[in-house]
């Protein structure tokens, strides 16, 4: 699984035209799914991503999570992070897992990051032409890949 990670003071995500997940002070996940992609990458990523100390305390020091702010948290299907630009100029998404294996393992990525949590995470809608917009805060992207975790 490949996650972009963006700090944000607000984001939304729109499918023709109407908002279907809105956050203020949170995160803002793409997610990418490979087909190896296990249980254990899952557990292993949604951890990472609410205690990543990504935000400011009262000293300005990036120094809390996303839990220890009480933030906002919306995840989005997003094959095209696992894009080859290798060859040529069209990318290739052949490291993406179809959708037959993505879609559970997103959903259940949404299901261990909530129990995790402990309160619903917005999501976007898997396949759909998907609008995004976004406030990056700081601006901090973080990207984490989990062939990476070792």
């Amino acid at each position: 699984m490949k996650a972009v990670i963006q700090r944000v003071s607000y984001a939304s995500v729109s499918v023709d035209n109407n908002i279907i997940s809105s956050i203020n002070n949170g995160l803002l996940v793409l997610l990418g799914i490979t087909e190896n992609d296990t249980k254990d990458d899952i557990d292993w990523l949604s951890k990472k991503v609410l205690n990543l100390r990504i935000f400011n305390d009262e000293n300005d020091v990036m120094n809390k999570s996303l839990i220890g702010i009480d933030g906002e948290l919306i995840l989005v299907s997003q094959f095209t992070l696992l894009a080859s630009t290798k060859k040529g100029n069209r990318p290739s998404y052949i490291k993406a897992a179809k959708p037959e294996v993505a879609i559970p393992l997103y959903n259940q990525f949404i299901s261990v990051t909530e129990k995790e949590f402990g309160k619903k995470v917005g999501t976007g809608i898997f396949g759909a032409d998907m609008k995004i917009n976004l406030l990056n805060d700081g601006p901090v992207t973080i990207v984490i890949d989990t062939e990476n975790k070792i």
